[in-house]
């Protein structure tokens, strides 16, 4: 009797009263104060000054992308510790490949093309490259699920009865230790690794500029680190800085941007449009935690883990990796209950940024807009987007004559992108349901828009071929079929002749109706099937405008031959 008294106590007798301070944040400051004394740089010379270098000859540029059998693809997120998950110390599952937008970028296998490789096809060679990527790993956004859970933590740390014990028992004393908004050292590391990588696959066509490059990058800290980070590793810590040109545009409210077009449609930033994933990821988020929540919460006391708590821990998973190498938070949360935060974050992508909200094409138009404008060598005279008239009317801040350009965006704005170029594979399954995840779902968030995302348009020229000159695209590696353009048949490889691309791009372009998808007052569609980003009514409204004009037309002729 005694020892079943005993056993029944453990938990209670294992429980670990608070500290005053758990979820309080920690923020530590480098370089420390007075460090940077100027006084004796005197004695630390550069090696310009030091001189005595030694050889330096350089060597011939590599093109790894034409010449690398096998491809090189990225698989393992080195420094980091890779997580487990609450019921896989042993597996092969990859936690980190669940989460969304918050996942490290990992390369594709395909997209709908199995036999397709990243090296150019035999036969062919390469002309040109265009590069969008999204910024290196961050920290949480300012106000997020996080630092709200950190707060709730400490002010329930601050009332008496709050505890934790078995799995939570960390909680007693965490700190907050995350910043906001700007890079983490593994988030700089990423960049400048891929701006390695680029030069090794891409670094031949350096040989055919006259003039230094433009990359162009968004004023926010982390974007500009991005593309710095990218810039010192495609080129060289020592002399990046005089190997290119670094455009920086604005990013802020009504300030035209096509890596940031958020900031000038209006709609997009409403809660029931543009927020809409929001809404529908938390209908998923009451299913498939449930069982977490009924897990976790007799662990903990004095405070209610709500489903929206719980969304806020598997961020910290996610965050906490990236930032500091490692989190309790990870080992919380079951396979099944990561491969649903995975699908979280794909119906809050699908229905925010994808092919399911009606501002999506929308916004991706601008660039859009801008590629076209690249690939024909002819300058944009239409403004009808989120283009920058002022920076995409100069030659300077926007050549159309180099073989490289690099852009650097956010992963919202990519997803708006692959939408606005209609790559309908990526949402061929069609649109994303609440109450449970589609098997064989061909939109997942960690895919498109990851940290450190990059999309790649090759420009190819194949003699052989009937149209010499074609086009293809990577995301993250693999390759896209671009039969959702008009005028691209299949093909294994994923190529498109550029006349045709370029056709149906014109033809996109003139579908997509940035003016009434961005500031028109309407409302969702309910149900919600749209799959193109557009928002559906403008098909509708285009055939009656044109019955209307039919009928208007008929009219005046009638009543030019006085009949009635």
């Amino acid at each position: 009797m005694l020892a079943t008294v005993l056993v029944l106590a453990l938990p209670f007798c294992a429980a670990e009263s608070a500290s005053s301070y758990a979820g309080s944040t920690v923020v530590d400051s480098y370089p420390p104060p007075g460090a940077t004394n100027t006084a004796v740089d005197a004695y630390f010379p550069d090696a310009s000054q030091v001189g005595y270098a030694g050889p330096t000859p350089t060597g011939a540029e590599p093109a790894a992308i034409v010449t690398a059998i096998p491809f090189s693809k990225v698989e393992n997120i080195f420094p980091l510790s890779r997580p487990n998950s609450a019921d896989g110390a042993d597996s092969t599952f990859n936690v980190t490949r669940h989460w969304g937008n918050l996942s490290p970028m990992y390369s594709v296998e395909s997209f709908g093309l199995p036999d397709a490789s990243p090296i150019i096809p035999e036969g062919c060679g390469l002309n040109a490259v265009h590069l969008l990527m999204r910024h290196g790993a961050r920290y949480p956004t300012s106000g997020s699920g996080p630092s709200q859970f950190a707060s709730d933590i400490h002010a329930a740390a601050l009332t008496e009865g709050f505890s934790a014990t078995g799995d939570l028992e960390f909680l007693a004393t965490w700190t907050y230790k995350l910043g906001a908004e700007i890079l983490t050292p593994f988030g700089r590391e990423s960049l400048f690794s891929n701006g390695v990588a680029f030069r090794y696959r891409y670094g031949q066509l350096l040989n055919g500029f006259t003039d230094l490059p433009v990359f162009r990058t968004t004023s926010e800290d982390r974007m500009v680190d991005s593309a710095l980070n990218f810039a010192a590793g495609f080129f060289d810590v020592r002399t990046y800085k005089t190997d290119y040109h670094q455009e920086i545009i604005i990013e802020e409210n009504n300030f035209n941007n096509t890596l940031a077009p958020y900031d000038v449609c209006p709609n997009a930033n409403s809660e029931d449009i543009g927020y809409f994933g929001g809404t529908q990821a938390s209908k998923w988020a009451d299913i498939y935690l449930k069982d977490a929540q009924r897990r976790l919460q007799p662990m903990i006391q004095g405070l209610n883990l709500t489903i929206s708590l719980l969304v806020d821990m598997q961020e910290l998973c996610a965050y906490e990796t990236v930032a500091l190498g490692y989190s309790k938070f990870c080992g919380l949360f079951t396979e099944e209950e990561w491969e649903g935060f995975e699908y979280y974050n794909d119906l809050d992508f699908w229905y925010s940024n994808g092919p399911g909200n009606p501002t999506a094409a929308a916004q991706g138009l601008g660039y859009v807009q801008e590629l076209v404008s690249r690939l024909t060598h002819t300058p944009i005279n239409v403004w009808n987007s989120s283009t920058n008239s002022t920076l995409d009317s100069s030659n300077i801040t926007f050549p159309l004559n180099q073989p490289i350009y690099v852009d650097a965006s956010h992963d919202t704005v990519i997803s708006c992108i692959v939408t606005a170029l209609n790559f309908t594979s990526l949402a061929a399954t069609g649109p994303l349901p609440t109450d449970h995840i589609p098997p064989h779902r061909s939109y997942i968030s960690s895919q498109i828009a990851p940290f450190a995302s990059q999309l790649v348009a090759q420009v190819i020229s194949c003699p052989a071929s009937e149209e010499p000159t074609h086009i293809r695209f990577l995301l993250n590696d693999g390759v896209v079929p671009l039969t959702g353009i008009h005028g691209c048949t299949e093909d294994s490889n994923g190529l498109c002749a550029l006349p045709s691309f370029i056709s149906g791009m014109h033809e996109r372009i003139g579908q997509i109706n940035y003016a009434h998808d961005c500031f028109a007052n309407y409302t969702m569609p309910n149900p919600d099937n749209i799959i193109d980003g557009r928002y559906p009514s403008q098909k509708d409204d285009w055939v009656f405008g044109r019955i209307y004009l039919q009928v208007a037309t008929f009219c005046r002729m009638l009543m030019m031959s006085g009949k009635r």
